[in-house]
């Protein structure tokens, strides 16, 4: 689960492959050469060059380290969710026509990456939630590096009033951050929830088709047992009434009895044949 914990002088992050201890003026990761340290630290140093910035205000650095956090972990949630997107919708657009193995296997290792998708962008977006809701970790963070406490009511107290007004612009700035990156996780999310209700539906209307096919494939079973039992039953009255023993009906005139239940017999099992 992805977590974002705020001590006194140092922030913990927790994103997956990414991990890493954000303070004033340094920030410490844990395997860097991850793809998830990697991403960061691309991120990163873009932000702390002083080219890049074209002479406008910087954020303090910890705000830095935790906005290149979570732009890199996002960024790669929607570069996933970008290569599966126009593979499943082509297996969607294939498969009613073409029920392959290899179709079928590819829409189940998609359901599967989908699945996974959803499930991380949904815990990041838990967490976001559960800081944007938690004012007091917020406050936190804006305090940390100033001669500033917090009160028992979440109130800030500092020693001199023009940290006191930069840090209540920071807590406006970190919420409108996180606010942001929200919205693009739910954004990713609702897409992986879309595309794989979509696999889903297809997978229920596939295992509809397979079973009325199996349905068929059932009737001309039965139907080819009936033909059998019907052939077999006439070729057991021909093959009565043709051996080689004496039964004292060949040497008396036709019997119209024994005709007429010879007929009815083969005709009720053509009749039985064409019913099934």
């Amino acid at each position: 689960m992805p977590s974002l914990l705020v001590r006194e002088h140092a922030i913990l992050l927790n994103l997956g492959s990414l991990r890493a201890i954000a303070m004033q003026e340094n920030v410490y990761i844990f395997n860097y050469n991850r793809k998830g340290g990697k991403a960061f630290i691309d991120a990163l140093l873009p932000r702390l060059n002083p080219k890049t910035m074209n002479g406008g205000p910087s954020m303090p650095f910890v705000l830095e380290v935790v906005e290149a956090a979570l732009h890199s972990r996002i960024q790669r949630l929607e570069q996933r969710l970008w290569d599966l997107e126009p593979r499943v919708q082509a297996l969607l657009e294939a498969l009613p026509n073409r029920l392959t193995g290899d179709i079928l296997e590819e829409l189940r290792i998609s359901k599967q990456r989908l699945v996974e998708l959803g499930s991380r962008a949904g815990a990041l977006k838990q967490m976001l939630l559960d800081i944007l809701e938690d004012t007091h970790e917020i406050r936190r963070i804006c305090i940390m590096g100033r001669n500033c406490t917090l009160q028992k009511n979440d109130e800030m107290e500092c020693s001199v009033p023009l940290e006191k007004q930069i840090a209540e612009e920071e807590e406006e700035e970190i919420e409108m951050l996180l606010e942001n990156y929200l919205q693009r996780c739910e954004s990713c999310h609702g897409q992986a929830e879309r595309l794989l209700d979509s696999a889903k539906e297809m997978e229920d209307s596939i295992a509809v088709n397979l079973s009325s096919r199996r349905l068929e494939v059932s009737r001309v079973e039965l139907l080819l047992q009936v033909g059998t039992f019907c052939i077999a039953v006439g070729a057991l009255v021909a093959g009565i009434f043709g051996m080689n023993l004496k039964s004292y009906l060949e040497e008396r005139a036709v019997c119209p009895l024994g005709l007429y239940l010879y007929a009815s017999v083969f005709f009720l099992n053509v009749w039985l044949m064409f019913a099934f």
